[in-house]
């Protein structure tokens, strides 16, 4: 006969004289208690004053910001189900509690007390928490950009040119049907031809039609629906067309659900064939993979997001980082001589950066940058030993509106050069180049820097500073879509996703060093 079975006991309902209380079923190196204890060191006062006082009382907004902080570290992004687990989960009853905020209270904090650079300001303070205690020195910048799908459909779109292009045929129309109604309105009423043309906007100009018409009895019925139709269908058209381009302003696109989303191609393209989606660009900065820095941006190249945002650095922290480390997406003469003007050391690649170590650039003696030039009497000289001298200068505005100097050079005959064919593909018997002489200094310090010892370290901690940020967050955290809409509720939401992601890493390395501090670690 076998031994007894003996079973725990098992009373769903017994009760004990003295429960114990929520903290003693919570780890002391759990994750809510470093969301607890940091938050409880920061100023809030900023979130406070949004509360204007009278009537009911208020859930406490540090309250709030501990559970929303701590939902977004645990992959928690629905304010739903931020009030479930306030009545189910043991971590978020201690943390707020016991308080039970519904998911309106929560939506409402999240995309209205933490806007408008609150939260800014409480993400800037827990940074410079990470600093006292020397985990980021603020001194570099790794900086980076993706593009996170916006909330809005997908094919709710309106595209600039073609606003601007049946704008401009509906006002074709338009001047064309007032236009012959006021030559026929003109035939019948002699007088009407000594009149001086009026100023005024297609409306007025449409209604004065329209009551001359009824004045003089007009009996061409077509043309009389033809201005009606203008004032009934037209002219609202064209005032939704002129409400778009103010929408669109300097973009390209945007969501009519989301009119901050501009449409842009995603490296998630699920289909594969180069769709675009509703989207933003956004930028961060990351010291040992701690984010100290983050924007939102319309624009999908990431080269005229770099000034704002070491701008909006500079604002947080009142100073400029002293190295900045980027991609080529950002490499380019604005971008250098800002961080030029501001101090700083550029480890900034630019587009050619990789091609122009390659021994078939280098070997290449017809490139311009390969050509020997006098800097004293400025001229190049050709591999046949031909001078390109200097014939005048040319102004390139790039679409940002910054304006760079290129200087022009030209043979003075290339006519039977046996090297001809290899030189240059122009029809033209003298070859003729354009150089800028500012970009080829910049490009040269940044070589310089970038194969320096420095820019070597830099070069390899790149791909796992911002590259390995923007993948936990991504795929081992799944935030790939925002769930608010404008730019200005986006920027909170990514910037809980970027406090949860540090105070998740600051955790780990709290519960590391409690590991390594522990007696069992100590004696084995």
């Amino acid at each position: 006969m076998g031994a007894k079975i003996v079973y725990k006991s098992y009373n769903q309902n017994d009760s004990l004289l003295f429960p114990p209380a929520l903290g003693d079923l919570i780890p002391e190196n759990h994750p809510v208690r470093t969301v607890s204890a940091v938050i409880d060191r920061l100023d809030i006062t900023g979130i406070e004053s949004t509360y204007k006082g009278g009537g009911t009382s208020s859930f406490h907004p540090r309250m709030l910001l501990k559970v929303i902080v701590y939902s977004y570290m645990c992959n928690v992004y629905s304010g739903r189900r931020m009030e479930r687990l306030l009545k189910e989960n043991v971590n978020y009853m201690w943390l707020s509690g016991m308080s039970r905020p519904d998911f309106r209270t929560i939506n409402r904090f999240r995309s209205e007390r933490l806007s408008d650079g609150r939260f800014e300001e409480v993400f800037r303070q827990v940074v410079l928490l990470l600093n006292g205690e020397g985990l980021v020195s603020l001194r570099v910048q790794y900086i980076d950009g993706t593009k996170i799908e916006s909330v809005a459909n997908r094919y709710t779109f309106v595209w600039k040119g073609s606003v601007e292009k049946n704008k401009s045929k509906l006002e074709a129309k338009v001047a064309a049907v007032l236009r012959t109604a006021e030559e026929v309105l003109a035939k019948e009423n002699a007088e009407c031809r000594e009149e001086e043309p009026c100023v005024e906007d297609l409306p007025e100009r449409t209604e004065r039609i329209l009551k001359r018409m009824d004045e003089q009895g007009l009996s061409d019925g077509k043309l009389r629906r033809s201005v009606e139709k203008v004032r009934d269908e037209s002219l609202p058209k064209l005032e939704e067309y002129g409400r778009h381009l103010e929408t669109l302003g300097e973009r390209n696109s945007y969501s009519k659900t989301d009119h901050d989303a501009t449409f842009m191609r995603m490296k998630e393209d699920a289909m594969r064939n180069g769709q675009t989606k509703p989207g933003y660009n956004v930028q961060i900065a990351t010291e040992n993979q701690f984010i100290t820095n983050y924007g939102i941006y319309w624009r999908p190249t990431d080269w005229g997001t770099l000034i704002p945002f070491l701008n909006s650095f500079k604002e947080k922290y009142g100073k400029q980082s002293e190295e900045v480390v980027a991609d080529s997406g950002y490499g380019n003469e604005q971008n250098y001589a800002y961080m030029e003007g501001e101090g700083m050391e550029a480890y900034v690649k630019y587009p050619m950066f990789h091609a122009e170590m390659k021994r078939k650039y280098v070997k290449n003696a017809f490139l311009p940058q390969n050509m020997y030039y006098n800097a004293e009497r400025d001229f190049y000289v050709c591999p046949m030993g031909q001078h390109l001298e200097r014939c005048g200068t040319r102004t390139s505005v790039s679409d940002l509106g910054y304006r760079s100097v290129l200087s022009v050079y030209r043979a003075v005959n290339c006519t039977g050069c046996p090297l001809r064919g290899e030189c240059y593909k122009s029809k033209s018997d003298r070859r003729t180049i354009e150089v800028n002489h500012r970009v080829n200094s910049f490009k040269r310090q940044a070589r310089e820097l970038l194969t320096g010892e420095r820019g070597l370290a830099h070069r390899s901690a790149r791909p796992v500073e911002p590259e390995a940020v923007f993948g936990d967050i991504k795929f081992n955290h799944g935030f790939k879509r925002f769930r608010l809409k404008s730019n200005r509720k986006v920027k909170v939401e990514f910037g809980l996703v970027a406090l949860a992601h540090n105070l998740r890493k600051y955790s780990a390395m709290l519960s590391g060093r409690t590991a390594a501090q522990s007696p069992a670690s100590a004696t084995a």
